[in-house]
């Protein structure tokens, strides 16, 4: 156990904050996954739709701290760029 109740405080949050910071950057990646495989079965309709869905949950991320906002902008572009190479 922690000494000071602070500690044990910060312990328990940041436990939380972990297990919710694993499950939004899991779903980002299943959805990033899910986009390549539309860019791979070229349905420009369905990839592009996908890339909407990843953009958000990246954006949210990023507001919650889980993503640095350059890195969230980094991925988005190289996706973005990614659906503009399909024909």
């Amino acid at each position: 156990m922690r000494d000071q109740s602070s500690a044990a405080k910060r312990h328990k949050q940041s436990e939380k904050h972990r297990i919710r910071n694993r499950a939004v950057r899991s779903q980002v990646r299943t959805n990033i996954r899910k986009f390549l495989a539309a860019v791979e079965s070229d349905t420009k309709d369905a990839a592009g739709e996908q890339l909407h869905r990843v953009t958000r949950l990246l954006d949210g991320a990023a507001g919650k701290g889980i993503y640095h906002r350059n890195t969230v902008a980094r991925t988005k572009s190289r996706l973005h760029a990614r659906l503009n190479r399909m024909a």
